[in-house]
């Protein structure tokens, strides 16, 4: 009798891991989806780049500023110095993600931009060895198996002129303050929910991109009602559903994983193009995703065991 007791025990726990597990991986494919929508809409949407990037995170803001105040304004009060400082920094971030590479599609070519921005990972995973972690070894050949995907789709075509230099170097600084933007999520989750983590973040983020934009004299109005319907619909879908959920989830899966399923974004926007748009994705486009769904597997194999 005590036996059996003792095993329900031990399962009951161990099985209810596992279906939490299963929620996150689902909340995780919602997310890429939603992101997977960003870079078609983008293409799809007659406004500068940067005024995408500000107004994606001003309407979010718009719609999470009724609920924080209703539901979490003593959550706000009482969090401390040191976790606030940590969501503006991590909305800074991603003001300097959107900022940086954004702009680098026009300098240099999609390809080397994409390749250079979703160094994410790369960068995840070196930042976390510098701060006394030790990724396993399944992480590192699942992060550089998932880049490999990347580099099948995008391939590498770095220019030599000037202004093509200058946008993968944008490109790049995009991709290592995505690695930040994720750590210092993973880390004020600790303590934030979603919803407080997101505002807080968002609305330093929304602010940044805000100053950009009037420093640089982009256009923040003045669009069309099919212009603004997409803008709604890249709030919804990338920056609601997708940015939102990956700071859900990455307090239960991990930067790591969480950093590495960003990369499936590259080969999801080319479906979706294809589907939506009439692009149609190049043939590598299959084998790529199904390599960085491999190496996506083994940092989720990787960081489960370190758990363990």
């Amino acid at each position: 009798m005590s036996a059996a007791r003792t095993t329900a025990q031990v399962t009951a726990p161990t099985s209810a891991a596992a279906v939490h597990v299963r929620l996150e991986l689902l909340l995780l494919a919602v997310a890429i989806a939603g992101v997977s929508l960003s870079a078609p809409l983008i293409a799809a949407t007659a406004a500068p780049a940067l005024a995408i990037a500000f107004w994606r995170n001003a309407m979010a803001v718009g719609v999470l500023g009724p609920l924080v105040l209703l539901r979490h304004r003593a959550e706000l009060r009482g969090a401390g110095r040191r976790v606030a400082a940590a969501a503006v920094a991590a909305g800074a971030l991603l003001a300097v993600h959107f900022g940086a590479w954004l702009p680098s599609l026009q300098m240099t070519s999609v390809a080397s931009s994409t390749a250079l921005v979703t160094t994410t990972p790369v960068w995840t995973t070196l930042l976390l060895r510098v701060r006394g972690h030790r990724p396993p070894a399944l992480v590192w050949a699942g992060t550089a198996v998932a880049f490999a995907g990347v580099l099948m789709l995008t391939g590498v075509d770095l220019s030599l002129s000037a202004r093509a230099l200058a946008g993968d170097a944008l490109a790049l600084a995009g991709g290592m303050a995505g690695a930040g933007y994720v750590l210092l999520g993973a880390e004020v989750r600790r303590t934030l929910s979603t919803v407080a983590y997101t505002y807080v973040c968002y609305a330093t983020t929304t602010v940044l991109l805000l100053g950009a934009c009037l420093v640089g004299g982009v256009r923040l109005g003045g669009y069309s009602g099919g212009t603004w319907l997409k803008l709604a619909l890249l709030t919804v879908a990338a920056q609601l559903l997708g940015h939102s959920l990956f700071n859900r989830v990455v307090k239960g899966l991990g930067p790591s994983v969480t950093s590495t399923a960003i990369l499936l974004e590259t080969p999801g926007a080319a479906l979706i193009a294809a589907v939506w748009l009439g692009q149609r994705p190049p043939v590598v486009a299959y084998p790529a995703l199904a390599v960085i769904l491999t190496g996506l597997a083994l940092v989720v194999m990787g960081d489960r065991r370190r758990c363990a």
